[in-house]
């Protein structure tokens, strides 16, 4: 089959551009941890990158605007024990990203607007759960607090992650290793893809596999899939002859065995395609109109990229049009590459831009666990987008105490020792309550302190 561009598109002119030297990121040590991750994740504040780090997993965190060369001791956020194999930011709070490990944790963190003077080693929240490594995670498109992450123990979990507990688990699901998971557009789905070649779509609160397709490709190495924004399955894979294919349609794009990572912009119904060991970005733009799936064009550069990272929309600049950027991983350094429509007015281009999903979650955890959808709360991006300032993750746990035992058979107690002991349960309660309460009062403190030293360090009154 043949490549045809759409012709009436208006995307058909896309280009894709590499920003001035001055604008990169330099002297980043990029991880070498074999994993099929995308190693980077951004949004409108920061760009964070998997690096190598002796003793333990790292990744490090730039502001936005700190290019050019990465000062060699700029601190890096280091709780993990063993190699960190992805990461992401909270779609509803720029300040804070999640982090999976090979150490079998999930940390949460969050990360202050200014630069640290020291590495960050005390995540806000830990999630214990898994019994192999973890090497996917994915935050809820429109629920608060709604983490996911999947592990070499082939389980899918969700939690909550502004009390610390596990919503659940999908424990009997996949027989193999699952390669990716990625929601749908509000969040009421899942699609997997796994080492028994099934791509599978699940409805998570009902615990059940509601479509699933064997052998999507025939190929052997790692399967992807996305949803769009009509509800559609995109996936990319391999034939047996390790010929990448898109699989919603049969084109066999060329030999390789760099695994491909579809990234879509639900806006424009533009996928977007990078191999890791590439060198290239291929587009194609997804129709309602035969053959469905149409090449655009292909970004092409001398270096291979060894991950990729995906900036939001509202992080883009409109009064350049531009619709999309990248963030190229070197061996050593990070690379923006932005992707333009030409147009000649400087008017906001209301054809480019609808409506996009803001910072404001739709829905609080315990609302989506109960059954209840909703799709993302959009923004107009005629003004431009500001972020907002630094919004502080709350984790409250809950009171085992509070969750009561079913019914059942128990030991017969008098009424006074019933309330003796419940009446022990409160002060030591209350002790607690008070104990957390005195530690909250000086780790502000000491924060307040730490932040004054930094106002100081960077000449600030």
């Amino acid at each position: 089959m043949s490549r045809r561009v759409v012709r009436q598109s208006k995307f058909r002119h896309v280009f894709g551009q590499p920003v001035k030297a001055d604008q990169m990121y330099e002297d980043i040590r990029v991880s070498k941890v074999t994993w099929d991750s995308s190693f980077c994740a951004v949004n409108p504040k920061f760009v964070a990158i998997i690096v190598e780090s002796g003793g333990g997993g790292a990744f490090i965190v730039l502001p936005l605007a700190k290019t050019g060369r990465v000062d060699k001791n700029h601190p890096l956020v280091t709780g993990h024990t063993a190699p960190v194999l992805d990461i992401d930011w909270c779609p509803h709070n720029d300040n804070v990203i999640a982090s999976a490990s090979e150490d079998t944790t999930v940390m949460v963190w969050q990360i202050p607007d200014y630069v640290p003077v020291r590495n960050l080693t005390e995540p806000v929240v830990t999630l214990e759960g898994h019994s192999k490594r973890v090497g996917i995670i994915a935050w809820h498109p429109t629920a608060r607090n709604v983490l996911l992450s999947a592990g070499s123990d082939n389980l899918v979990m969700l939690w909550n992650v502004g009390t610390g507990e596990m919503l659940l688990a999908l424990p009997d699901v996949h027989a193999d290793l699952i390669y990716n998971v990625a929601w749908n557009r509000n969040g009421s789905l899942l699609v997997t893809t796994c080492k028994d070649k099934k791509v599978r779509v699940i409805d998570p609160r009902k615990r059940q596999v509601v479509a699933e397709k064997a052998k999507a490709h025939d190929g052997a190495r790692p399967v992807r899939a996305v949803f769009t924004a009509d509800g559609k399955i995109f996936t990319t894979g391999f034939s047996k002859m390790s010929e990448r294919q898109l699989g919603l349609w049969d084109l066999e794009m060329d030999t390789s065995n760099g695994v491909l990572l579809p990234f879509y912009d639900p806006d424009s119904s533009i996928v977007y395609l990078c191999g890791k060991g590439d060198s290239s970005i291929r587009y194609f733009e997804i129709t309602d109109e035969a053959p469905y799936v149409h090449y655009l064009s292909t970004y092409s550069s001398k270096e291979p990229q060894r991950g990729m990272g995906f900036m939001p929309k509202r992080g883009l600049d409109v009064s350049k049009c531009e619709i999309a950027r990248f963030f190229k991983l070197h061996e050593r350094k990070c690379e923006p590459i932005v992707m333009t429509v030409p147009r000649k007015s400087d008017l906001f281009q209301d054809d480019l831009y609808p409506d996009t999903p803001g910072p404001e979650p739709a829905l609080e955890a315990d609302e989506w666990l109960a059954g209840k959808d909703a799709e993302p709360i959009l923004i107009s991006l005629r003004d431009g987008y500001v972020p907002v300032k630094n919004r502080e993750l709350k984790v409250v746990r809950k009171n085992i105490l509070d969750n009561k035992p079913p019914p059942g058979p128990r030991r017969s107690q008098s009424s006074s020792d019933a309330n003796l002991s419940r009446s022990a349960l409160e002060e030591v309660l209350e002790e607690i309550r008070a104990l957390k309460e005195t530690v909250r009062a000086q780790e502000k403190r000491i924060s307040d302190l730490e932040n004054k030293l930094c106002q100081f360090a960077n000449g600030t009154d």
